[in-house]
């Protein structure tokens, strides 16, 4: 009823049929990055087994503190600044090319730390050839300035190229990937991908829509990173239990373990990425229609709460159908993981899609901050304790205290608010 409504409304405004064809393009590129590794799960669990598959979700976990540095929140606050200047070309390709410029600094800083770790830990200096690897994917992620493609609301194109990429780069997968020692032929496959996608978004938004990319300007750069600095640490925060759960579960627990916990966290994580897929699209919206976020906040949590009843209730079937006897140890961990889903969306829905739409930044890094520690003090004993399990447990309870914090924040101040006036 909720969602039908919503949808009543979208349809019947010029920037509803807009709002509701980037979302059906960008669901498609977003599921696409997602659907299309799941595709090749099974096969790729039969090939390389828990180990290969532990060593490759270790070195993306490491790629996930990388790339939210390198990002460093323009995807919001860029997205934000774009979508309210956007018929100023001038000032829109400013924005872009400070972002991008920043971005190449960040990774360019990142890959310099990443080295000197790799090379005086011995544990990551064993996993050295897959995690460089793997690291191709953040020079693709920015060349593919999704974000920008979101803030001037065209999709179409650039969506149609980029799942032609990464078609071709999954079939690459079934054609080269023949033993168990080919597992980082996968990094490298998804990597390629990216950069392809990206040179292809490149050429679109230099050569066809006639956006500039400027020279960098040092305090340009500098002006435009410290700006999104409060949205960056509430961005990295969430890796302190999120992805630092998967990297010491590989220091402790070694390559199989990590495999059980991504094999168990694969799915979840596609269904997550699907209804951020809304979060996102609705972003720029929203910016300039907040009057719509009760309705949005509704029907969000009412799909929330049906995928994950779903999700809990099909892990043993969903487990068994893409993966191996090695793997069915994963079941308990999707359960967990899919419990979470609703307290995710909390933080999101109220997070993301208004307290930074309204300016609370601040409050939102501060929040953020402090579950996230919360998180990663639990970390410790839970993974010491129960492996891949605890690991679940550590993600699933910050999503809950993360959630409900921030959930509760909007409610006080909506009703201070309220009294005031």
């Amino acid at each position: 009823m909720v969602g039908r409504k919503l949808i009543a409304k979208v349809k019947g405004s010029k920037e509803g049929k807009v709002l509701l064809s980037n979302f059906a393009y960008l669901s498609v590129l977003q599921i696409a990055g997602y659907v299309f590794p799941l595709l090749t799960l099974p096969y790729l669990a039969r090939v390389i087994g828990a180990s290969g598959f532990g060593k490759i979700a270790f070195a993306s976990a490491i790629m996930v503190w990388i790339q939210t540095v390198t990002d460093w929140g323009f995807n919001y606050t860029a997205t934000r600044d774009v979508a309210r200047c956007r018929d100023d070309k001038q000032r829109v390709s400013e924005i872009f090319s400070n972002v991008f410029w920043a971005r190449c600094l960040l990774m360019v800083l990142s890959f310099v730390v990443l080295a000197v770790l790799v090379f005086t830990i011995p544990k990551l200096r064993a996993e050295a050839d897959v995690i460089f690897v793997s690291f191709l994917m953040i020079p693709g992620h920015i060349l593919f300035p999704d974000w920008f493609f979101q803030a001037i609301e065209r999709m179409k194109y650039i969506t149609i190229l980029n799942l032609l990429s990464k078609t071709l780069f999954t079939i690459a997968v079934f054609v080269f990937v023949r033993e168990a020692n080919d597992y980082i032929l996968q990094p490298l496959f998804v990597s390629l991908g990216f950069v392809v996608s990206g040179i292809v978004a490149l050429y679109y938004i230099l050569g066809k829509w006639h956006y500039h990319l400027n020279r960098p300007v040092w305090t340009s750069l500098c002006g435009t990173i410290q700006k999104s600095s409060n949205v960056f640490v509430n961005n990295l925060m969430p890796n302190l239990y999120n992805s630092f759960s998967t990297i010491l579960l590989g220091f402790w627990g070694g390559s199989s373990a990590v495999g059980k916990f991504d094999a168990g966290n694969k799915v979840v994580n596609i269904v997550q990425q699907f209804l951020m897929i809304v979060s996102r699209v609705c972003f720029p919206f929203l910016s300039r229609k907040a009057n719509y976020h009760k309705l949005y906040a509704q029907t969000m949590m009412v799909i929330g709460v049906c995928v994950s009843t779903m999700l809990f209730v099909l892990a043993p079937w969903i487990i068994s159908v893409l993966f191996t006897e090695e793997f069915q140890e994963s079941t308990i961990v999707m359960q967990i993981m899919s419990l979470s889903i609703v307290f995710l969306l909390l933080s999101n829905i109220y997070g993301t899609n208004w307290m930074i739409i309204k300016g609370y930044e601040t409050a939102l890094r501060n929040i953020t901050v402090i579950c996230s520690c919360v998180g990663f003090c639990c970390a410790f004993p839970l993974i010491r304790q129960w492996g891949y399990v605890g690991a679940a447990g550590v993600v699933a309870l910050s999503r809950v205290l993360l959630g409900g914090g921030i959930a509760g924040w909007v409610y006080i101040k909506n009703k201070n608010q309220k009294r005031q006036s």
